[in-house]
Parts: C-alpha cells; sequence; structure tokens
C-alpha cells in the first residue's frame, strides 16, 4: 500500500468511545428478573462488560450463583439482543472529549474505524444514536469478519474496509482485550483507563494511557509520529 494512505485510528466502543454500561446493565437486569433473580448494581456489574452480551450474561449469573446450561444461555441471549436494541441509548453518552477528539483527527487527516466485539448491528445503530456514525470509514463488530477481538484480524481487516494501512495505525481501548488484539496486529496502542476492565488498563501494558480524550491527538502524535505527518 502507498505511503501516501493516511494514518488510521481504530476505537473500540464500549468503554472507549460511549459509556454504555447502564444500558447493557439495565438489559442484564431485566434478564435476570425474568429468571427470578435479584438486579445487580451498575458499580458490580460494570466490570462485567467487555467480551460480548454472552459473557455478560454468563457473568451475570455467576454472580447470582446460578448455573447456566448453554441452551438455555443461547435463548437469553437472543432475549437480550431484543432487548437490548429497543434500548440501546437510553442512557448511553459519549465519554467527555470524545467528539472534539474525532472531529481534530478528522481534520487532520486521519480515517476514524470502529472495531468492536458489539455485533455489527448494534454498533451502527448506537453510533447513528449518539451523532457520529458519519465521522467513521468503517464500523465492523463481532459478526462482522469470521474474526473477532482478541484476534489481530478483527483488527487488520477492520482498517483494509476503512482503507487503512496497517503500518499507519493506532487502536485506542480500554480493556485487555484491545491491547492484546493490537499487540496480535503489531499496532501500537493508547488505552483509556474509565472504561471497563478488572485489571486497571495501566497493568497491561498498553503504549500510552490517556485520562481524557483531549489528550488523544497528542498521544498519538507522541506515540508514533509519522502517524500525524
Amino acid at each position: 500500500m502507498a505511503i501516501h494512505t493516511p494514518p488510521i485510528a481504530v476505537f473500540d466502543l464500549d468503554g472507549t468511545l460511549a459509556d454504555t454500561a447502564a444500558d447493557l446493565v439495565g438489559t442484564l437486569n431485566v434478564i435476570l428478573a425474568q429468571e427470578g433473580l435479584a438486579p445487580l448494581p451498575l458499580a458490580k456489574a460494570r466490570d462485567m462488560i467487555g467480551a460480548g452480551a454472552k459473557a455478560l450474561i454468563e457473568r451475570g449469573f455467576q454472580a447470582a450463583g446460578k448455573d447456566l446450561a448453554p441452551a438455555h444461555l443461547d435463548r437469553l441471549f437472543e432475549r437480550f439482543m431484543v432487548h437490548y436494541s429497543e434500548n440501546i441509548c437510553v442512557q448511553t453518552e459519549l465519554f467527555p472529549g470524545v467528539r472534539r477528539a474525532l472531529r481534530r483527527l478528522e481534520a487532520a487527516g486521519f480515517i476514524l474505524a470502529v472495531c468492536t466485539n458489539k455485533v455489527e448491528e448494534h454498533s451502527v445503530k448506537l453510533l447513528e444514536a449518539l451523532g457520529v456514525d458519519h465521522l467513521f470509514a468503517a464500523n465492523c463488530g463481532r459478526d462482522t469478519f469470521p474474526y473477532f477481538k482478541p484476534d489481530a484480524r478483527h483488527l487488520t481487516l477492520t482498517i483494509e474496509r476503512a482503507g487503512g494501512d496497517p503500518r499507519r495505525a493506532v487502536m485506542v481501548g480500554d480493556s485487555r482485550t484491545d491491547i492484546v488484539t493490537a499487540r496480535n496486529a503489531r499496532i501500537p496502542v493508547i488505552a483509556v483507563p474509565f472504561g471497563y476492565t478488572e485489571v486497571p488498563v495501566q497493568q497491561l501494558g498498553p503504549d500510552i494511557v490517556i485520562d481524557h480524550f483531549d489528550q488523544l491527538f497528542g498521544a498519538i502524535g507522541n506515540l508514533t509520529r509519522p502517524l500525524a505527518a
């Protein structure tokens, strides 16, 4: 791929661009209530998010001390997906500074993309509801390709779909999954500490941790200056 290809910034969605916890846990609690189980407080369930809806349901049932057979998990997953789709942006908001940071990167010539373990339909619907869908050249979910994070191909195929070059890419995420994905793809990774992770991201070995999206543009420049050239 030609060297004049623009740099690309690829973002995780849940816990990175948007605080989706309240709506995800709200849907989980609907499922738990239907099964006769007590709801989980947001503070307790927040770090269960990040590995997809099935994992969230499994973790919710584990926290309630309830076994969950695979066939029943599949049925609950279907119910979860329907309810969540209908309530995808009730309390969800972009994290502070996200919109400004995306526009600054766009103005500097960056391609922008999303690589998320949300299913693509939900990712598209949520970014539309948040009013930022038009900023992304690709929005690739767990079911977009035969591979999903932490498989490096989820990230590299997202970059390819967006028209970018992995050699001029940076990943931005909030969890072990994002950091491992970027490492597997040999792409530098910036982490935010306010997302969904059981282990503080500082302990997971990202290249840089930023505390606010106002720091993103400078972090990308410090990480690999050719990206911003």
